[in-house]
């Protein structure tokens, strides 16, 4: 009966990924925008490096963080405005660690203090982390699984669901792929997931549903990498222009006695520039006045957002002014309810290989949406790698902070996160763990790894209780710092100051869908829109 179900289950596989690939190649295949151009170099043509091009210009939009919302967001207030981007790291383009499948994973293990392009940091937990530095942000460095929230979680957000769709459909027909064959080792891992009860198989679909499904990859059919940077494509390139290797330091204001702040341009530094020579750029001015009219907008992920906050004198009082931070609005939200979903990975080969680094295709999500597992093959060392089946808690119960460092907005801040401090955490840790082990240690991985296989011994609820307090690490989804509701209101402003906003991964209370590379880009589209559609009708 069980080889039945499995002889139909894998020929459903087959149709139902026919059918996917015919309908997703005429909607999202490398020629269905002149973005993804075949897989072919991409480049915008207004980015540079050089600060003296942008130093005292003025500009309707700044936007701090060329990352997964930032490009997009960009783009498409560019349709109206200018806009300029400012990037604390390097253009992606060009880099075959970024750009190549088969390069997954090496930025992680090639890490340096200011310009590599992965950011690694260690929370105070303990644990192992990188955030992305460079145009396109995480997009250039993760492992390219694209997947949108659940329906529940847009509902949850109030966002108009319409607005949403469409949104999600303009970023996924510029930089989103079905996978036309999975690899070897995704095939073990779908065979795996399947054996080990992560029912239904759903096929191809880029929807949050329960079980075991294929989604979509921002790596096209040849491999190559298509970041949040390919999105700057889709606005009007002659009001974009786009600063690298600059750090802002802090957002600078227009502030009379008994009216709010008003956002004036910002302060950077070269990221690469000991000296900390800093820069100025503007907001455009109202007509016929010395206010700005614009808006900087802050998307510079969890941790630099509400670190630029704080160096802008935004965030709680008593912690600003142990650093000398002039106090512009005591903001006790700002850098609370710090996040991570914690993460048990298994190593079922034996020892580390020379095997081609491999990204996720398949994904099985189960425990009603509250755990998601997937597998790759990762580098270790230049020219070695191990092959990983690891789950994540969706909705963790524990929260931390993020405070500052120091006053170098190039380093990073302190952040803990308090991994499984929750006793439902714990228990939740405990199946991700028995789960990961059903996977790792079904037939299908068995057979596949054979004598390399690592010999895995099942452990039972108290020894998996262990493993997962020695042993909890991260699918580097981790947010929150200046969430809605507490920092910025619905519509990303941030309280008590005009002309500021953030939209990003630090806005968020959970982790939408697999993971958030897909909403964030779609939520940079969506909020675009929206302020264009808010200053029509002013």
């Amino acid at each position: 009966m069980k080889k039945l179900q499995e002889t139909r289950v894998r020929i459903w596989f087959l149709i139902h990924s026919i059918l996917s690939i015919i309908y997703l190649s005429a909607s999202a295949s490398p020629t269905a925008s002149p973005l993804c151009n075949n897989g072919l170099k991409v480049e915008h043509p207004n980015m540079t490096s050089d600060v003296t091009e942008i130093e005292g210009k003025s500009f309707d939009y700044i936007i701090i963080g060329g990352g997964a919302c930032g490009c997009p967001l960009a783009a498409t207030l560019s349709e109206k405005y200018s806009v300029l981007v400012i990037e604390r790291g390097d253009s992606p383009y060009g880099n075959p660690t970024i750009l190549e499948r088969t390069k997954f994973g090496y930025p992680l293990v090639e890490t340096n203090k200011y310009t590599s392009v992965a950011q690694e940091f260690v929370s105070l937990d303990g644990v192992l982390n990188y955030r992305g530095r460079v145009l396109g942000g995480s997009t250039a460095i993760n492992s390219g699984f694209y997947s949108r929230a659940s329906d529940a979680f847009i509902k949850k957000m109030g966002w108009n669901e319409k607005m949403v769709k469409q949104a999600y459909e303009w970023v996924e027909s510029k930089v989103v792929f079905a996978p036309e064959t999975l690899s070897p080792w995704q095939s073990v891992v779908l065979d795996g997931l399947l054996e080990a009860g992560v029912l239904p198989f759903n096929g191809y679909t880029l929807e949050h549903v329960e079980g075991t499904k294929l989604s979509g990859t921002i790596f096209d059919v040849l491999g190559k990498r298509h970041t949040a940077a390919d999105l700057l494509g889709g606005g009007n390139a002659k009001n974009i222009v786009v600063l690298l290797n600059a750090t802002v330091s802090k957002v600078f204001f227009h502030h009379e006695e008994g009216e709010e702040p008003r956002a004036k341009g910002v302060k950077f530094i070269k990221s690469d520039d000991d000296t900390k020579k800093s820069y100025k750029v503007h907001l455009k001015k109202q007509e016929n006045s010395s206010l700005p009219k614009g808006e900087v907008i802050l998307t510079a992920g969890a941790l630099s957002s509400p670190q630029i906050l704080m160096l802008s004198g935004i965030g709680p009082s008593k912690h600003l002014q142990s650093f000398n931070i002039s106090v512009l609005a005591n903001l006790k939200g700002v850098g609370n309810r710090m996040q991570d979903n914690p993460a048990i990975s298994l190593l079922v080969d034996s020892k580390p290989k020379s095997r081609v680094p491999d990204t996720p295709q398949v994904t099985g999500i189960t425990e009603n949406f509250k755990v998601i597992l997937e597998s790759i093959i990762v580098p270790v060392s230049k020219g070695l790698t191990r092959v990983s089946i690891a789950g994540k808690l969706a909705f963790p119960a524990s929260t931390g902070t993020l405070e500052l460092n120091n006053k170098d907005p190039r380093e990073n801040p302190l952040v803990k996160f308090n991994y499984l401090s929750k006793d439902e955490d714990m228990e939740y840790c405990v199946k991700i763990h028995q789960l990961v082990e059903g996977v790792s240690m079904s037939e299908a991985v068995s057979v596949y790894l054979g004598s390399e296989r690592n010999r895995l011994e099942k452990l039972g609820k108290e020894e998996s209780k262990e493993y997962c307090k020695k042993n909890v690490s991260t699918f580097y989804h981790y947010h929150g710092g200046c969430t809605i509701g507490e920092v910025v209101d619905k519509d990303y402003k941030v309280y008590g100051i005009k002309g500021l906003r953030v939209m990003d991964g630090s806005t968020l209370v959970e982790s939408p869908g697999t993971n958030p590379m897909g909403t964030l880009m779609m939520l940079g589209r969506y909020q675009g829109l929206k302020i264009l559609e808010g200053r029509k009708s002013s």
